[in-house]
């Protein structure tokens, strides 16, 4: 999943955006900045690369700058910002320091995804322990970790954007890693499950800040889009690394799955104990907090500082508009729908695979693990796929050829090589799976599915980020909410789908399925043009930074006038 940065320029005064008030700063427009500077340097030469706005370049190393237009009640205000080449700069850190930031949110999800499979292949260990019988609950320790994954990301998304990345992440992980502990101690079925889902909470930290992580330390697109591909990459290989963790430690016992993984946590909350505030507007917030104690001055602010807040802010944008966008913008219903069936699909292969191998082959719980290793390799496969078109795709922009500044030829071309693929894996492994069959034939499905998934999942993502720019975030949201419904409750039904319509038909009716889906991104191909010019929020896209760059291109000619 790409996210838009801050833009780390110095910000005019409230009075001076015509999307804002003067009651605070209109944090999307703040977005759009950030945004023309990109497409400027894109298509200007590096010499040629204008500033994002004429008070940008007035920014001193003072970093600061007053408004003094009579009648304003904020005219004596001096608005912090970075100077160029500040080093407090998360763009301006050394790289050194940039690849501490991109290991510790590597860390952190594969913490994160590892732990929601973690019982996976432990379940008929716990189930022995707690005598539980009823198949569907033997589900909800996965489940209910993901129903957590539905809730967390809205809290901490925004909590971040608000009070900082370091202090979310740590904390959430502080408290992951407590409810991990809390997993292996629990006494009662109910309060194990309690446990999973406050686990499913905490991690999910992780999942909806390390993107924002990744774009407040990378200026450049192309690194940034390589840093969140690795990001995905990570994602996908946490939950296969599960099983094998407990398919061979939950014979001992299965709190010690749970010890493992407390282990995991405890040496990654190391890294994450080290973790710099790599938030813009948090790191000036700080610094004009440091100004107004060394001065006396209390008009000394950040520009998070004069923001719009309060309930109906975080309502409107946090809750009500990915809801929207969903209900009403075709892109995303069906990117959404698309990638909620591959996520439901992935997460119930934890349910499928020890009917499989161990039914038909026989295997041990440890054996059962191993045989998802292949979607990891096929994982890291489609990240090589990605590097390799990305580089394509920046080729051909430099040669200014047409195709590579169409949104839909970015990234979709790689969806429409997943989608197949996806298909073709579902119904290998269903097909294959048979005791005439040798074992390693339907485990090597698994090769062709982490291709899919994970090139299916880095090209619709990114397509919501080409077509909504400041407005993702709702669409990634809407994406999120979704998916993590799906995948928490598809698995529910995968026990009694397999033994009532057997291995073969069970895993054709979801290719069938993902074959209908796979036709999305062949529909966005030809049709997105068209979908993007009916969208309300493309059409408002285009004409605030249609008004924006005419007044960027006013304000530098004044002084020639």
């Amino acid at each position: 999943m790409s996210i838009q940065p801050y833009n780390r320029g110095i910000k005019p005064p409230p009075n001076q955006s015509p999307y804002s008030s003067k009651t605070g700063v209109d944090v999307e427009s703040a977005g759009l900045e950030a945004v023309l500077n990109r497409e400027a340097a894109q298509n200007s030469e590096p010499s040629q690369v204008p500033l994002a706005s004429s008070s940008m370049a007035t920014n001193t190393k003072e970093e600061q700058f007053s408004s003094q237009e009579e009648g304003d009640p904020e005219a004596s205000m001096t608005i912090v910002s970075f100077s160029d080449g500040d080093p407090e700069n998360p763009y301006n850190w050394s790289s050194r320091k940039k690849i501490f930031v991109l290991i510790v949110g590597i860390v952190s999800v594969l913490n994160s995804t590892l732990g929601s499979s973690l019982p996976s292949e432990a379940i008929n260990y716990i189930a022995k322990y707690f005598h539980v019988t009823n198949e569907q609950q033997l589900v909800l320790p996965i489940s209910l970790f993901l129903v957590g994954y539905v809730v967390g990301p809205v809290v901490f998304g925004s909590a971040s954007e608000a009070y900082g990345r370091q202090i979310i992440m740590l904390g959430s992980f502080i408290f992951f890693t407590l409810f991990t502990m809390c997993c292996a101690v629990a006494h009662t079925w109910p309060a194990f499950l309690v446990f999973r889902l406050l686990c499913g909470f905490t991690a999910s930290s992780a999942i909806a800040v390390v993107g924002g992580l990744y774009a407040d330390i990378f200026a450049d697109p192309v690194i940034r889009g390589r840093a969140m591909a690795v990001f995905m990459a990570a994602t996908t290989a946490g939950p296969q690394l599960a099983p094998v963790i407990s398919g061979f430690v939950s014979v001992v016992t299965w709190r010690w799955t749970f010890w493992v993984g407390l282990m995991v946590a405890g040496i990654s909350l190391i890294f994450l104990a080290f973790l710099p505030e790599t938030y813009g507007p948090t790191i000036l917030k700080k610094r004009a907090k440091r100004m107004r104690k060394e001065s006396g001055n209390p008009n000394i602010v950040a520009p998070i500082e004069l923001e719009k807040k309060g309930v109906k802010q975080m309502l409107t944008v946090t809750l009500v508009r990915p809801l929207y966008m969903f209900a009403t913008e075709a892109i995303v219903l069906f990117s959404c729908l698309y990638l909620s069936l591959a996520y439901a699909i992935f997460y119930l292969f934890y349910q499928a695979y020890p009917l499989i191998f161990q039914g038909v082959y026989h295997f041990n719980t440890g054996e059962t693990g191993l045989a998802f290793l292949p979607i990891i390799v096929g994982a890291f496969g489609a990240l090589g796929i990605f590097v390799f078109y990305d580089g394509v795709l920046q080729r051909a922009k430099r040669a200014n050829k047409r195709w590579s500044s169409i949104e839909e030829y970015r990234r979709l071309p790689l969806a429409c090589l997943g989608g197949p693929l996806y298909v073709v894996s579902l119904f290998w492994l269903g097909w294959s799976a048979n005791k005439d069959v040798h074992w390693i034939v339907p485990i090597l499905a698994g090769l062709p599915f982490g291709i899919a998934f994970l090139l299916v999942f880095m090209a619709l993502l990114n397509y919501i980020v080409d077509a909504y720019e400041i407005y993702a975030a709702s669409g990634f949201a809407a994406a999120s909410f979704c998916r993590s419904i799906f995948g928490a409750v598809l698995p529910l039904a995968a026990r009694r789908m397999y033994t009532t319509l057997g291995i073969a038909w069970a895993s054709s009716m979801l290719g069938f399925l993902s074959l209908a889906m796979c036709a999305i991104p062949f529909a966005f191909l030809r049709y997105g043009d068209r979908l993007r010019a009916n969208s309300s929020f493309c059409n408002e896209l285009r004409a605030r930074k249609a008004e924006l760059a005419q007044k960027r291109d006013d304000e530098r000619q004044k002084p020639s006038a």
